[in-house]
């Protein structure tokens, strides 16, 4: 949620769908948590008029729905964190912090993992924080290992590293792909722990829809390239400016994406190629939704869930053209807005009758257009910092004391908030003072080939913002990469977009106001709060306010 690619905070619409009556459970309820990488919420419960997802759409007909890793697995910003790109352990580079497996795991819980729950390498010490937070060694897909190498097949059968990579799975190596292998281990370890008397705490971590979108050819069915349009803003906007562009450098190392000899930075992409990449990125979406209908299929199957607890997120959205830009790397909703479902038996819909399964699994090529549950659609701002002291509070563990302003020293505490009370009460009145920040770092004001991912040393530029309903404002502040300290008074670029006229964040009216006029254009946004001014005047002069960023 929070900083570089995996970590960006989030706002998140919740539909609240068949919310019951919350109650404590007097036993301890297991905890499935299923998270894609770099999933938007192009979902049909978020309706979505193109994707097909029917069995996350079936889970969120059971669940509160709305909208990286490191950061929500500690419930903790990535400015406390000290992680700002993929070369470090936390544990080590900042403080040794209890995260959200682990907390269970103290609490009597079995915790496993399966794929890419941590981010891999020296960002989790190599072992993905193994033994900290799980109770086993944590579980990797041997195909995973071909997730780079040259298995596209070319129309001449030649083989290339490529974005759009539709494939035969008989064909790949091992004869599989990572997720069918995550999905069948998932399914595996709850036949393993369906008698045990311990709770079990699992997170599945998939590898789609990230690139390349290595998936099964069928899946492009579902999208027939004629019937796909391409983003509505897809040039980039006049008034952006250049340090908060994302150049997209990773899809262009790409051997089918260099072809196109695209100019750098801005390209753009040819229309029939970007409209291939949608279509790529939706199936890659349908292929997910059915390794996650067969586990949640599994849970029935097994018995398992009347006593488990679902959670289904991502680490962080995707630009799909939007605004010129491809992939994530930037503050703008396309690359920080993700899905978040929670399911808790029995409280966010009623106990299934006997022999009625929860989540029977539906084909997606067998109709896909189902209505699941009428519920009421209520808007909220949300961050996955929140999941952490939430999750724990469903489970009925003891709740998370919130961090202080400095909290290096402390391994227990959280930075988000808990937010039980809107699955039990989903009427109540929208907070205005409700906003959710993100985070993203820049080498330098111009647009560079490392922009989209600078190493910790050179990083010179962060840019804060914050999404409230009504607008989202960012400023790029100068940033020393030595103290991890930013100075709010050194500004290099600011944006403002006021979403009720502009939803898509296509006009940056910072530039058009001074800085009082900026401050007066937001006090007459509806979600304009004493408290949120604090945080604003944090931003624009200096004036830290306590516990934030």
């Amino acid at each position: 949620m929070f900083v570089n690619t995996r970590m960006t905070l989030f706002l998140l619409i919740l539909h609240v769908l068949e919310a019951g009556v919350f109650a404590v459970d007097s036993k301890q309820v297991n905890i499935l948590y299923l998270i894609a990488d770099d999933l938007r919420p192009t979902l049909g419960c978020y309706s979505d008029p193109v994707v097909k997802s029917p069995n996350i759409d079936q889970l969120a007909s059971q669940a509160v729905c709305g909208p990286s890793r490191v950061s929500f697995l500690t419930s903790r910003r990535p400015d406390t964190t000290k992680l700002y790109d993929f070369n470090s352990y936390w544990r080590v580079h900042a403080g040794n912090y209890t995260t959200l497996p682990q907390y269970f795991k103290s609490n009597g819980y079995t915790t496993l993992s399966v794929g890419k729950v941590f981010h891999p390498g020296i960002a989790s010490n190599h072992s993905d924080d193994y033994p900290y937070s799980w109770s086993v060694p944590p579980y990797h897909p041997p195909s995973f290992k071909y997730e780079k190498r040259k298995v596209c097949k070319d129309k001449d059968g030649t083989l290339h590293s490529n974005l759009l990579c539709a494939v035969d799975v008989s064909e790949m190596p091992l004869g599989t792909l990572p997720d069918i292998e995550n999905t069948a281990e998932a399914i595996r370890l709850l036949k393993s722990v369906k008698d045990s008397h311990h709770p079990f705490f699992l997170a599945v971590g998939f590898y789609k829809p990230h690139i390349p979108f290595r998936i099964p050819r069928e899946y492009l069915k579902l999208y027939p390239i004629e019937s796909m349009t391409p983003a509505p803003d897809p040039d980039v906007p006049k008034k952006l400016p250049n340090v908060a562009y994302n150049p997209w450098t990773d899809i262009r190392k790409r051997e089918d994406v260099q072809a196109l000899n695209l100019s750098f930075p801005y390209g753009p992409i040819p229309k029939d190629f970007q409209l291939q990449i949608r279509q790529h990125y939706f199936a890659s979406v349908s292929y997910v939704d059915a390794q996650v209908g067969k586990i949640l299929q599994a849970l029935d199957d097994f018995g398992l869930a009347k006593d488990t607890i679902v959670v289904f997120s991502s680490d962080h959205g995707w630009s799909l053209g939007e605004h010129g830009e491809w992939a994530k790397y930037s503050n703008f909703d396309a690359a920080t807005r993700v899905p978040l479902i929670v399911y808790k038996p029995g409280v966010t819909s009623p106990f299934p009758r006997h022999g009625e399964k929860t989540f029977p699994f539906i084909d997606v090529f067998q109709g896909t257009r189902e209505q699941f549950g009428k519920g009421r659609r209520v808007e909220r701002v949300v961050e996955l910092v929140d999941v952490f002291p939430t999750l724990s509070k469903l489970a009925g563990l003891l709740p998370l004391n919130h961090c202080p302003s400095s909290s290096f020293k402390i391994e227990l505490c959280t930075e988000g908030s808990n937010r039980a009370n809107l699955i039990r009460n989903p009427e109540t009145a929208l907070n205005r003072e409700a906003y959710s920040f993100s985070q993203y770092p820049r080498p330098s004001d111009s647009i560079q080939e490392n922009s989209d991912l600078p190493d910790l040393a050179d990083i010179r530029i962060m840019g804060y913002s914050i999404r409230s309903v009504d607008y989202r404002y960012t400023l790029w502040v100068g940033f020393d990469p030595v103290r991890c300290q930013p100075n709010m008074t050194d500004i290099h670029a600011g944006e403002l977009y006021l979403l009720a006229e502009d939803p898509g964040e296509d006009n940056n009216v910072f530039v058009e106001f001074d800085h009082a006029t900026v401050m007066r254009k937001l006090a007459m946004q509806p979600s304009w709060t004493e408290s949120l001014k604090h945080h604003i005047m944090y931003l624009s002069s200096g004036l830290k306010s306590k516990g934030i960023l």
